[in-house]
């Protein structure tokens, strides 16, 4: 079948015009103006200006290191953001569904419910691959979305590229792949596949690797005709000027990046070893991500441990698949030695 993205667009969206802000109309080419177009405060104080609602300069430096067109990424308010725009253009509520392959990241649900749109779950096989017949077979004509996530959260492994092939080639809407974790995996991104597959959207961000949680950014790959429809929708200036600053920073400094992701990647390695002769550690998952989900005796009693001993880490018993399991997420070489003598003790 032919793929046409107009299909999926709601009416409304495909009937509205986008608010055109002051810095849309006039877009600066560096020359000296004189700014009294935006009823801003005139005195300078580094933010008393809007900022770039098209982030141009940190897109083009972005689009450069994924070999991308910049009409092919948005960015927005942290991920998050990025699939609330999603579902608010392509999911008619009460009407359309998404499909979700738990247990995964949290918030497809949540933005499911608060966009009024049906989730429709297929568990992932105890291996944590996705069962493709029984996904597509519960897919309708008013299926929009399917979200993968790869590294997936909370177990930690990729989704077979395979599997992911088979669902772009056979699922009439959109696929979109969370890749928040690539970064901490050999696997190479699906943004390289995006000519290939016209329903393709990769999403990524830069609270982990890049280590920017607290600025809140997060980054939207796809075909210019679908970034065209989330530009269309998309709050004027929802990435900040700060934001902009820090991460534009961030980007440019990649061997800083890498420095990091090495050091992560080598404690991964050590907490794994040490976890392995914790008597009441009974499997330890594969992990292609900065962290390690292991299931052990009694998760809620072994967590209540840790945190008498001040240690934080993520109880994920509740999840399908998950009964019993513990997340730990890679901390420096100092936090993870604080981990490891604590897990020794209990």
């Amino acid at each position: 079948m032919q793929f046409n993205i107009n299909n999926l667009i709601r009416e409304n969206v495909k009937a509205m015009k986008p608010y055109s802000s002051a810095r849309d109309e006039y877009v600066s080419d560096g020359s000296k103006m004189l700014f009294l177009d935006a009823n801003e405060n005139p005195f300078y104080n580094g933010v008393n200006r809007y900022p770039d609602p098209q982030q141009r300069n940190l897109k083009q430096v972005i689009s450069e290191q994924k070999n991308i067109s910049p009409s092919q990424l948005l960015l927005g308010n942290g991920s998050d953001e990025v699939l609330d725009l999603l579902f608010r253009a392509f999911c008619e509520p009460k009407k359309d569904n998404v499909l979700t392959l738990p247990p995964t990241y949290g918030m497809y649900t949540v933005l499911a419910n608060l966009n009024e749109v049906e989730e429709r779950k297929t568990e992932l096989l105890p291996n944590f691959q996705p069962n493709v017949k029984a996904i597509l077979d519960k897919a309708t004509p008013n299926s929009k979305l399917l979200f993968i996530c790869s590294p997936n959260n909370p177990t930690g492994n990729l989704i077979s590229s395979e599997s992911i092939k088979n669902l772009l080639i056979n699922f009439n809407g959109l696929v979109v792949i969370d890749e928040a974790y690539i970064d901490f995996s050999n696997q190479e991104s699906w943004i390289s596949e995006l000519d290939n597959y016209p329903n393709l959207i990769v999403t990524q961000t830069l609270s982990k690797a890049y280590g920017l949680a607290g600025i809140r950014l997060g980054l939207c790959f796809a075909s210019a005709e679908i970034i065209a429809v989330l530009n269309k929708i998309k709050p004027p200036y929802n990435v900040n000027e700060l934001t902009q600053q820090k991460a534009l920073e961030r980007v440019l400094d990649t061997k800083s990046v890498e420095n990091e992701i090495a050091s992560i990647l080598a404690e991964r390695t050590v907490l794994i070893a040490a976890l392995k002769n914790i008597a009441f550690v009974e499997t330890i998952y594969l992990s292609e991500a900065n962290f390690i989900l292991a299931k052990v005796d009694n998760a809620t009693k072994r967590y209540n441990q840790l945190l008498d001993q001040g240690i934080v880490i993520r109880n994920r018993t509740t999840q399908v698949l998950c009964e019993n399991t513990l997340r730990f997420t890679i901390g420096t070489p100092e936090e993870n030695k604080l981990l490891i003598h604590a897990l020794k003790s209990l």
